[in-house]
């Protein structure tokens, strides 16, 4: 077991190891949501935007993978849902119009906690 309590699976280290790297990668780039607005109202004919602007490394880097990562997290997160659905958990309820729910896979009441998680990160 390691320091922090967890377990030692290689594979938890390699994810972790990953999730740190990009964290680290966004943190370091630009954010851009300001200038959004901005860059909006200059889209042309075209459907683009001409844009000169200085990169910085640290922007490359994260702009380099951005795509793809999104990509591999909005994967995981539909393959989660899939996994994290209510379903009934069958048994007696005093509201047979509202019966008590359980996830399908953690069997935690409806929403489960990783279902909740989800939804909370989306909503930021």
């Amino acid at each position: 077991m390691t320091r922090d309590g967890r377990g030692g699976d290689p594979r938890e280290a390699r994810v972790r190891e990953r999730l740190d790297a990009l964290r680290a990668r966004a943190q370091k780039a630009t954010c851009w949501r300001s200038a959004t607005a901005y860059l909006a109202r200059l889209v042309g004919r075209s459907g683009t935007v001409p844009v000169r602007t200085r990169l910085a490394r640290e922007d490359l880097a994260f702009l380099a993978g951005a795509r793809d990562d999104v990509l591999a997290f909005t994967g995981l997160a539909g393959r989660l849902l899939d996994l994290h659905r209510p379903q009934d958990a069958g048994g007696i309820t005093s509201d047979p119009q509202s019966p008590i729910r359980r996830c399908r896979a953690c069997m935690w009441r409806w929403p489960c906690p990783t279902f909740r998680a989800i939804d909370e990160a989306l909503d930021r």
